[in-house]
């Protein structure tokens, strides 16, 4: 009995990211509100182009976000350019961030080897963490599997993490689509590995995943050779390119066509240019994300093309649907983002 109880205490604590943001992404939308301290935005809000300009701006994006988006996500380069300074800024808007209840994801494509990269649980996850978030990017190029160590203690602390999968940077075509030659996925491109990876973690869950992946919004174009179908995964899917860098609502509806629910889009200049009066950067959240929320409302209506589905099981895809959600992976999801076991 003392063992069925803590197996379900392990099992709660590594479905607690996926659950907590899932529960947000109910309440405010599926809109992610990117805190992107560019120095053109800085100097355009009159701020100095330093720590304390990143930091006073970062204070604005989240009281705007606050109450109208899912989470926030801090890119780490804009605030690791000012040094220790800048360190110590990103560590107090993510206090601010948690002390607002506002879910974080830190943007630092952190990857490496396995023996390497375990002290980035000690930056991120553990509870005196000094940049304690709910969540981080990875890069899984030293393969998928070195991130298995990592994303194993960010789940053991009820953090989440989101992997590189099919990027919003049209140079990562070559990369992302390219066949493995050997290995548990040979035959099948580099994306579709990575996203089977992080699958197999989401697969006992109860809920959404707490292991996600980074689908950009501008990929409609080769999203067929990329062999991943967004519809088969049930970890959530952060979404860069919307706005800003040109993807649109019709892009978000064909690239995640039959998802369901479990789609986070990032959205950072394009809110803001709005800035720094904080009324007007909430009317520009506020906006967005109708606009976010009613495009991926239309998505879950529709069907992924066949040709999104790589080797996925492709037959009786409504009938399945019917019965699952966001909350439940049907077997076939799991026999085919699993492949490879």
């Amino acid at each position: 009995m003392a063992k069925a109880t803590r197996e379900e205490e392990i099992k709660a604590q590594r479905s607690d990211f996926g659950l907590r943001l899932s529960t947000s992404m109910s309440k405010f939308g599926p809109l992610c509100v990117g805190i992107d301290p560019h120095r053109k935005i800085l100097s355009e809000w009159g701020y100095q182009v330093d720590a304390d300009g990143a930091e006073m701006f970062s204070m604005r994006m989240l009281q705007a976000a606050h109450g109208r988006a899912a989470a926030v996500k801090f890119q780490t380069p804009m605030f690791e350019r000012y040094g220790s300074k800048g360190y110590a800024a990103l560590e107090r808007v993510l206090y601010a961030a948690r002390q607002m209840g506002i879910i974080t994801i830190v943007d630092c494509l952190r990857g490496g080897l396995s023996t390497t990269i375990s002290a980035i649980a000690d930056a991120y996850f553990k509870p005196n963490a000094p940049l304690k978030a709910d969540a981080i990017t990875l890069l899984p190029y030293y393969g998928a599997r070195s991130l298995n160590n990592l994303t194993d203690e960010a789940l053991s602390y009820g953090r989440g993490v989101f992997i590189a999968s099919l990027t919003s940077n049209s140079e990562g075509t070559s990369l992302q689509s390219a066949i493995r030659q050997s290995g548990s996925y040979k035959g099948k491109t580099v994306a579709y590995s990575i996203a089977g990876t992080a699958q197999k973690f989401n697969q006992s869950m109860d809920g959404m995943g707490s292991v996600g992946l980074i689908i950009g919004a501008t990929i409609g174009q080769w999203i067929t050779t990329g062999g991943v179908d967004p519809s088969k995964f049930t970890g959530p899917i952060l979404s860069p390119g919307y706005g800003w860098q040109g993807a649109e609502a019709h892009d978000l509806k064909t690239v995640f066509a039959g998802t369901q629910g479990n789609v986070l889009v990032t959205v950072s200049r394009s809110i803001a240019t709005h800035g720094p009066q904080i009324d007007k950067l909430a009317q520009a959240t506020e906006s967005i994300a109708l606009d976010v929320r009613q495009a991926l409302s239309e998505a879950t209506k529709e069907t992924a093309s066949d040709n999104f589905a790589g080797d996925a099981v492709k037959h009786d895809v409504t009938a399945k649907k019917s019965k699952t959600n966001v909350h439940t992976a049907s077997s076939a999801t799991t026999q085919s983002m699993n492949e490879g076991k």
